[in-house]
């Protein structure tokens, strides 16, 4: 599946003064990693975020937002943001920096 590339780079106009943070192409879109732990990615024109386990339980409260699931098997602290709800260059920043916070919290990978 493509990927909405206006998506993508206003995630990497979020994200450029990160430069630690890598590029991948994952999910059949692009993902943005730190430390090799997924911050957020972007799945056809749908915002992938990973998120503590409070921030995700309130996350599924959010208009525009749904558990991601790609294959039947829904990932618990990971989440769709529709376009709707990330329209708005504030309303996507929010959701960007909430998967970046958690990737912060977390052991580099090997």
């Amino acid at each position: 599946m493509a990927y909405d590339e206006q998506l993508a780079q206003r995630v990497r106009l979020i994200l450029e003064e990160r430069p630690e943070l890598v590029e991948k192409k994952m999910f059949g879109g692009v993902s943005y990693l730190l430390n090799g732990n997924m911050v957020c990615g972007i799945n056809g024109d749908q915002l992938i975020v990973r998120m503590s386990e409070i921030e995700f339980m309130d996350a599924l409260t959010q208009p525009h937002v749904r558990v991601f699931d790609l294959t039947g098997r829904p990932m618990k602290g990971w989440v769709f943001v529709g376009p709707s709800g990330i329209a708005g260059d504030n309303d996507l920043k929010k959701w960007v920096e909430s998967g970046l916070r958690y990737a912060q919290g977390l052991p580099p990978k090997k």
